[in-house]
């Protein structure tokens, strides 16, 4: 499937910083789509050699769970299923050099969902969005 030690999520694949973040959301640049209960918010951005193809970022609202212990549930559902399939996007973004990703999955139902059916609903928007960035 892919290469050894490519099953990790890494520090440098999360994205942070208010730079980045403010670009992803606050840039017209950026795209979304959505499968219902979870959002894809991404934006392309241009490749460094000290950054992977694409980083990611989960945000579980408060308005969705009050307590912090479901929200953290959600958010390892959402990271572990990116995590297992990353290599989808990866492949798309290969092919196109110079470029990378950044990802935001926003949650957004008030319940919590059974794990596999999480991973479908991400798996489905990783794959839409390779179709997208191979369309081009």
């Amino acid at each position: 499937m892919s290469q050894p030690g490519t099953m990790t999520l890494s520090k440098k694949e999360r994205l942070c910083g208010r730079k980045l973040t403010d670009k992803l959301f606050h840039r017209e640049g950026s795209r979304s789509m959505a499968a219902f209960p979870v959002r894809l918010v991404y934006l392309r951005i241009e490749a460094d050699a000290d950054r992977p193809p694409a980083q990611m970022m989960v945000s579980v609202p408060k308005r969705c769970f009050k307590r912090a212990v479901k929200r953290n549930r959600v958010k390892r559902q959402v990271r572990e299923a990116y995590r297992k399939n990353k290599h989808i996007l990866y492949d798309a973004v290969k092919e196109h050099e110079g470029t990378a990703l950044a990802l935001a999955f926003i949650w957004l139902d008030d319940k919590l969902w059974d794990t596999p059916k999480v991973e479908r609903k991400v798996v489905n928007l990783m794959q839409r969005l390779a179709e997208k960035l191979n369309s081009r």
